[in-house]
């Protein structure tokens, strides 16, 4: 454990902690794996979300962190703005290879369904990081309880007080202002619109 973490103050520990337990490569490959399996109600569609997952969440961070250890930028949240451009287009790279193998593959369409939503969230935060930072941590969070509340009912509403730590967690660190986690939020919530749309 780094000596900054161990010696920042309760509040930091905390920020630090939500920040890295719901990151977005962990929400975009739990939310998978969720409807992959919802689709189906069996493991064959867990597999979907697993493979799906794999695309969308586990080959970006992995570039991601790999750009980070090579000085290419700050780390794997890639803090300054002007930075995000090659991790976004390597997400976006990675998460279309992702689509045309689940659909040549015949994936359950509430999956294709969801990718496709991932896809235009992406597109929705690249378009405004050309001039602004938004929060791409509570645009994922968002995104995700959007898509639980269509899948799953309004009970998942209650997702929603995540969201809101999530942002909490990034202005307590400093890397985003509120409303950048709100705009990254309303983002979220509008990718999710086209999983309604397409499922």
């Amino acid at each position: 454990m780094s000596t900054t973490f161990t010696t920042a103050s309760p509040e930091r520990r905390s920020a630090r902690l939500i920040t890295e337990i719901l990151a977005p490569a962990n929400l975009v490959i739990g939310i998978l794996l969720v409807i992959g399996w919802h689709s189906t109600t069996s493991l064959s569609g867990a597999g979907w979300g697993l493979l799906a997952g794999a695309f969308c969440g586990a080959f970006p961070i992995t570039f991601i962190i790999l750009g980070a250890r090579r000085g290419h930028w700050t780390d794997k949240h890639v803090k300054v703005r002007s930075q995000r451009w090659i991790p976004l287009l390597g997400t976006l790279a990675s998460v279309l290879v992702g689509i045309v193998l689940l659909a040549l593959l015949d994936a359950p369409q509430d999956v294709i369904a969801l990718v496709l939503a991932m896809i235009a969230g992406l597109l929705l935060t690249m378009a405004v990081t050309i001039f602004w930072k938004v929060s791409v941590h509570t645009a994922v969070a968002s995104g995700v309880v959007s898509v639980l509340v269509v899948a799953l009912g309004p009970w998942a509403l209650l997702g929603y007080l995540g969201v809101a730590t999530i942002g909490w967690s990034r202005v307590s660190l400093h890397d985003h202002t509120m409303p950048q986690t709100v705009a990254g939020a309303a983002l979220g919530a509008v990718a999710a619109v086209v999983f309604v749309a397409l499922r």
